[in-house]
C-alpha cells in the first residue's frame, strides 16, 4: 500500500487475510471499521507479524485508502488486490459497472491506482493493487469463474502480477490450473490457489503440488472442524513429498464475528509453534517469510 519494496523485506507473512471485507451474502457481518482492523494488524505485529495479504476485490469494500494509512501507522506492509469474486457477492449495480471490460479495470488498479466501487468518476488516487483475486465455482469452472480468471490472465500478462484464487470450498484446484495454466499460459509460480484446507483430500493436494503453483492453507482458526484436524498431517504429507517451498498460511478473517477470534493472531501464538515441533522451524519460516517473498514478487511489466 505504500509503494513497492524488494521481496525479501515482506518479512512474517499472513498471506491470506481482509482487514476490510463486506458481501450481500454476510449482511451484519461486514468488516468496515477502520479502528477495528487497525487494532486487528497491530496485535499481529505485536506477536511478530511484518506483513499481511488482503484478499478482498473490487467491490467488497477493500477501502485502499485506509488500508495505506493503517499500514503506515502500524508500521506492518499491507498488500491489496484487484479482481472480482463469484457473481453471488455483487448488488448488481456493483457488478455491472466493470463487468464488460475486466481486463481495463484490473490493469488501472494495479497500474494506476484504485478506486471505490460506489464511485466509479472518482479519480484513481487510491494506492495500487498488487495482486489480481478471482474465483473458482464449487467443483468446477462456471461461466463467471471462466471470464474472471481469463480476465485475470490478460492482467497477469500484461503486468505481471501474480493471481490469487478462491477455491470454493477447496474444489475444482486442478481444473483451475488447467484454465490458468495449460490454457492462458500463466506460469505456475504465479498462482495461489486458497482454501486448499477446506477439501483435506491428501492425493488431491499432491497432484496439484505437482502442478508448481502456490498453495494456500487458511482461515485454520475455527476448532473442532474436521478440515483443521486434518491441517497438520495434510502439511506434513506435503513437506515430505518435497512441496513445503509451495505452501502459504493465512488467516481468512472474513466476518466481524471471525474478529472476535484470535484471526491473523492464531498463525504466530498457536499454528506456527504446533508447526514447528512436527516440521521444524526452518520449514515452517519458510512458510511465513520465504515462500510468501516469492509467491507476491512482481516484476512489474507496466
Amino acid at each position: 500500500m505504500l509503494g513497492d519494496i524488494d521481496p525479501a523485506e515482506l518479512g512474517v507473512t499472513d498471506s491470506h487475510d481482509h482487514l476490510f471485507f463486506a458481501s450481500k451474502l454476510l449482511p451484519g457481518q461486514e468488516l468496515d471499521d477502520p479502528v477495528a482492523a487497525a487494532d486487528a494488524l497491530l496485535d499481529f505485529k505485536l506477536r511478530g507479524g511484518a506483513a499481511l495479504v488482503q484478499w478482498t476485490p473490487y467491490g467488497l469494500t477493500r477501502r485502499t485508502r485506509e488500508l495505506a494509512w493503517i499500514s503506515d501507522e502500524v508500521g506492518v506492509h499491507v498488500v491489496a488486490a484487484t479482481g472480482l469474486h463469484r457473481v453471488e457477492h455483487y448488488p448488481p449495480v456493483i457488478l455491472g459497472r466493470v463487468i464488460d471490460d475486466l481486463v481495463k479495470e484490473f490493469v488501472a488498479d494495479l497500474t494506476e491506482g484504485t478506486q471505490p466501487a460506489d464511485l466509479p468518476d472518482e479519480p484513481r488516487t487510491g494506492p495500487r493493487a498488487g495482486l489480481v483475486k478471482v474465483a473458482g465455482a464449487f467443483h468446477t469452472i462456471d461461466s463467471h469463474a471462466r471470464l474472471t480468471m481469463t480476465a485475470a490472465a490478460v492482467a497477469h500478462e500484461e503486468t505481471g502480477a501474480p493471481i490469487a484464487v478462491h477455491l470454493e470450498l477447496g474444489t475444482a484446484g486442478l481444473e483451475t490450473v488447467e484454465l490458468l495454466c495449460d490454457k492462458l499460459d500463466v506460469s505456475p509460480e504465479s498462482v495461489i490457489l486458497g482454501h486448499l484446507n477446506r477439501n483435506p483430500d491428501p492425493q488431491l493436494h499432491r497432484e496439484i503440488a505437482e502442478t508448481g503453483v502456490f498453495l494456500g492453507f487458511d482461515g485454520p482458526s475455527r476448532a473442532n472442524h474436521a478440515t483443521d484436524l486434518r491441517l497438520f498431517d495434510g502439511l506434513e504429507a506435503l513437506v515430505e513429498a518435497g512441496h513445503g517451498g509451495q505452501i502459504l498460511l493465512g488467516g481468512d478473517t472474513t466476518t466481524a464475528a471471525a474478529r472476535a477470534q484470535p484471526g491473523a493472531s492464531y498463525l504466530l501464538t498457536t499454528l506456527a509453534p504446533r508447526l514447528t515441533k512436527l516440521l521444524g522451524g526452518d520449514i515452517v519460516t519458510a512458510m511465513l517469510v520465504a515462500n510468501p517473498a516469492r509467491a507476491f514478487a512482481t516484476s512489474w511489466l507496466r
